[in-house]
């Protein structure tokens, strides 16, 4: 039984678990913005945030639902859409004048060529001077989508499983080994128009 009643109650959200304290006061010492990703099961969110005194600043944020609008119209939630959301908060970021970017990943595991890192690579790709090891990020063939085109020509001799896993694609019509061919025309719309 303890002596003394008095005790140190820890902050809200380290006791949920949503917040590193350690962590994030070694990324604020670096005086610089944050390229904070986020990733769900089906969307990723890439913002640039800035601490101030008041907290958190947000200065541009990317979401894969708007890759519906430049003309992406496949699954948000892999790879392909990750490194196009990097791409995405990347031209936003140099439209705003930002260039120099630390990267927070928050309380996710670090596993390299993860989509995590597919978005910091398309941030990257875009002219952002982001501090990373080259060993993290995925290959190009990965971010392209061929492993997903080359798993659907697989899969299409047995139909079953075929429309179990690539069900979102041919709701819309869209064959999913044609996916690199969405991933190029996709990337050049962002470069041309952001």
């Amino acid at each position: 039984m303890k002596k003394y009643k008095i005790y140190a109650v820890q902050h809200r959200r380290k006791r949920k678990g949503k917040t590193n304290y350690r962590k994030r006061i070694k990324l604020l010492l670096a005086g610089k913005p944050r390229l904070v990703i986020r990733k769900s099961i089906k969307n990723i969110t890439a913002q640039i945030v800035r601490f101030t005194k008041k907290g958190d600043e947000v200065l541009a944020t990317a979401h894969s639902r708007e890759l519906e609008k430049i003309g992406w119209s496949l699954p948000k939630g892999n790879t392909p859409s990750a490194y196009l959301v990097g791409l995405l908060i990347g031209q936003k970021a140099k439209k705003a004048g930002i260039n120099d970017l630390i990267l927070d990943i928050g309380l996710q595991t670090s596993v390299k060529g993860s989509r995590v890192y597919a978005a910091l690579k398309g941030a990257v790709d875009a002219g952002l001077n982001v501090s990373h090891s080259e060993e993290v990020l995925p290959n190009a063939d990965r971010i392209s989508g061929k492993g997903i085109a080359d798993y659907a020509n697989k899969l299409k001799g047995n139909p079953e499983e075929y429309k179990k896993q690539f069900g979102d694609y041919l709701k819309k019509n869209i064959d999913p080994a044609d996916i690199c061919k969405y991933f190029e025309n996709t990337k050049k719309k962002i470069l041309e128009v952001r």
